[in-house]
């Protein structure tokens, strides 16, 4: 701001409003930015007509669902596979797919100590990215 002193009137102040054109710009280029970033990108499994955790991936070949059951087992698309032969199995699976998505479920009353461990195993093989199935999901998948 600029004060004049002097004349008939007194002080007179008249705003420099150019600093504040200038911060107004400056706002109108980032909010024209703003709208055009990119987010992340989600992968989220989609509603199908099978109902129940048994069924999961029958219908949709192309989705692999590992199954921690209640006993500590695991299933691989509904085909049960010992502990020691899941690295192997899914690296089978996976080596003429070129998406690279698996999907876990497990039992309500798995700890997730043992699901970490089939993450770690599915890690190891090279998939990526692992989804969560929850009891809900599950069911509707």
């Amino acid at each position: 701001m600029g004060i004049a002193v002097g004349g008939k009137r007194g002080v007179v102040s008249d705003p420099n409003v150019v600093p504040l054109i200038d911060i107004l710009l400056v706002l109108l280029v980032i909010f024209m930015l703003f709208p055009h970033s990119q987010g992340l990108q989600a992968q989220i499994p989609q509603a199908c007509g099978v109902q129940g955790p048994e069924n999961c991936g029958q219908d949709k070949p192309h989705i692999v669902v590992v199954q921690v059951l209640a006993n500590g087992s695991l299933r691989v698309n509904q085909v049960p596979v010992p502990w020691e032969n899941l690295e192997t199995r899914l690296r089978e699976v996976f080596k003429v797919r070129a998406d690279r998505t698996a999907f876990i479920w497990g039992d309500p009353s798995v700890e997730f100590a043992v699901v970490a461990r089939v993450i770690d195993v599915m890690c190891a093989a090279g998939i990526a990215p692992i989804g969560l199935l929850t009891q809900q999901l599950g069911n509707d998948f």
